[in-house]
């Protein structure tokens, strides 16, 4: 078992003291945060210490990390926190649920966050500060950037290449043997069936709102 400190004091942080306490080899010992961002002594109950101090106070040959940090502006935020803790000598660690089927013979990076009923088909590549949320399908042969975030139920068909710093909302699908580039946003529902763009966004459609009323539908 491995004590860890975890980067967050958001809900990202909290869910991530979750599943590390109650599905992981792992201990949760504190949490750390920018020193501007650190207002109270605890979270959870456990020490909150500025991360200026973190190595003084848990120092990296003895504790390990986990950055839980949300994908905002489009990762880098997490990534910027993820390179700032390997430079201070941390070894940062991966939560792979155990009610994930993770078929992949390819382990997934470090400080990946791999949530509950994902399927990871066989041949699958992730990379470093990758997030699966929950319900995903992860199709065979696909390749998973680093620093990307991948919402809920979301369906990446086979052969998919999705690069660095990507964001895919809730419900997306992607088609088979395309290529996602760098800091692609996918939004909520959207079909994607080509190549994108450099920092590009593909919006699903929004639902619009009906002239009746709920009582004028025969249910």
């Amino acid at each position: 078992m491995a004590q860890i400190v975890l980067v967050g004091a958001g809900d990202i942080a909290r869910l991530a003291h979750f599943y590390f306490s109650t599905d992981s080899g792992h201990e949760v010992v504190g949490f750390t945060v920018d020193a501007e961002y650190c207002r109270e002594d605890t979270f959870l109950d456990l020490p909150l210490v500025p991360l200026d101090q973190v190595a003084n106070r848990y120092p990296p040959t003895a504790f390990k990390m986990f950055v839980a940090l949300s994908y905002a502006k489009m990762n880098r935020v997490r990534a910027a926190k993820y390179h700032q803790m390997k430079a201070l000598g941390y070894e940062l660690v991966s939560y792979v649920s155990s009610r994930c089927s993770f078929l992949s013979q390819h382990p997934p990076g470090d400080n990946c966050f791999i949530l509950e009923d994902n399927t990871v088909q066989p041949f699958v590549k992730i990379g470093n500060n990758v997030t699966l949320w929950s319900g995903n399908h992860i199709g065979h042969d696909s390749i998973i950037g680093d620093h990307c975030f991948i919402s809920s139920h979301v369906v990446v068909s086979g052969h998919v290449s999705v690069a660095q710093g990507c964001f895919i909302g809730v419900n997306a699908t992607l088609r088979d043997s395309i290529s996602i580039a760098e800091y692609t946003l996918i939004g909520a529902g959207a079909l994607v069936i080509r190549d994108t763009a450099p920092g590009s966004v593909y919006l699903g459609a929004r639902a619009e709102r009906s002239v009746k009323s709920s009582d004028d539908v025969d249910l």
